[in-house]
């Protein structure tokens, strides 16, 4: 059985997800709160297995009640709120950057036609966050992060090929990867990366600001036919799929999902094996399912040079993994070793400024 604290202030939201996880068999609320003092308390007295945190709360928000919680009783939490407008979505974020591990809008109403979609969706996560085994978060200091040194080629084998684009995909656990990794890169980095997170919709833009926030490079919500820019990265919208195509130009196309998702991180690593080849750098992060995974071969296939985050740092290591199994990666790496291998590419000669106007060919 797992056992749940469901934080959140509105009296009739928190009824409605009491009923609605006390539903499932497999799930038992056992504790409410409707601060985060209190839901601090509650989980030194309770220690559930999970938690749905809302962000929104008077007194201690769930921000800070998230940190505090994660440096005295670290439990998976799972940031469930509403989606009013950009502001407070990046501000759900920051509790990401204290800890907790995922982020879902609340499930739609009775009577709502994506009630059960919703609903299944809050569930299943719910179900997987509970088995992941999240670790102390210490306080922070106010000193200032240090960008490690670029690998050399003693520790890790440069492309010998010039490189023109770095391709990301990630999903459950990747918002803070892709934070740390994204702000260990300095301003004049030379090359555009394209992303595809798997997020609820309507946290988008939110992510998009947050990641803004902590990173030297610009963030953008791309447009169709966009040309990619060096030192810039290119966040996939809410029910689109992203392309890379000639003369680096951004496509969105709303085809049908992938592996039931859309932006699907297959499209994107399938556009770039094409267009670019052995011009790339792909990337797989933690994440649940299989999204991803066959294209990163493909990519491999064609030169690339392909990266899948390892076992031990994923929150899910679904897809991933799957690209291990498949024989689909060069390397095998934590965040940090990840990020050192991009900064490395800092130090290579004949880095392209700019896109070929048919990259890969």
């Amino acid at each position: 059985m797992i056992r749940i604290l469901v934080v959140e202030d509105s009296p009739t939201v928190r009824e409605f997800l009491v009923h609605i996880l006390g539903s499932d068999p497999q799930m038992e609320v056992v504790g409410t709160a409707e601060t985060g003092e209190e839901a601090v308390a509650a989980v030194e007295h309770i220690r559930p297995d999970v938690i749905t945190m809302d962000v929104q709360m008077p007194q201690m928000n769930g921000f800070d009640a998230t940190r505090r919680i994660m440096e005295t009783h670290p439990t998976p939490i799972v940031i469930v709120s509403s989606i009013a407008d950009v502001t407070s979505t990046a501000r759900a974020f920051q509790a990401i950057d204290a800890g907790a591990l995922a982020i879902l809008p609340r499930p739609a109403g009775l009577g709502h036609p994506e009630h059960q979609r919703s609903v299944a969706d809050l569930i299943r996560t719910l179900k997987l966050m509970s088995e992941v085994k999240v670790v102390r978060r210490w306080p922070r200091t106010r000193t200032a992060e240090v960008i490690p040194s670029p690998l050399t080629s003693a520790t890790f084998q440069l492309p010998t090929t010039r490189v023109n684009l770095i391709a990301i995909g990630a999903s459950t656990g990747g918002p803070p990867v892709l934070q740390s990794i994204l702000s260990g890169l300095p301003a004049d980095f030379p090359l555009p990366i394209v992303v595809v997170q798997h997020i609820a919709a309507g946290f988008t833009q939110g992510f998009i600001e947050w990641l803004a926030q902590s990173s030297n490079l610009p963030v953008h919500l791309p447009t169709s036919g966009q040309h990619v820019l060096p030192g810039h990265v290119y966040v996939a919208p809410d029910g689109f799929h992203m392309t890379i195509g000639p003369e680096g130009r951004i496509g969105l196309n709303t085809d049908d999902p992938e592996n039931g998702l859309r932006p699907s991180v297959s499209h994107l690593f399938r556009s770039v094996a094409k267009v670019y080849g052995k011009n790339a750098i792909g990337i797989l992060l933690t994440g649940m399912g299989k999204d991803g995974a066959c294209e990163l071969k493909l990519m491999k296939e064609r030169g690339a040079v392909t990266i899948a985050q390892d076992q031990y740092t994923s929150v899910v290591h679904g897809m991933p993994g799957e690209a291990i199994k498949l024989g689909g990666t060069t390397y095998i790496l934590s965040p940090e070793k990840i990020r050192m291998v991009l900064a490395s590419l800092m130090v290579r000669p004949g880095i392209s400024k700019e896109p070929d106007r048919i990259a890969g060919q």
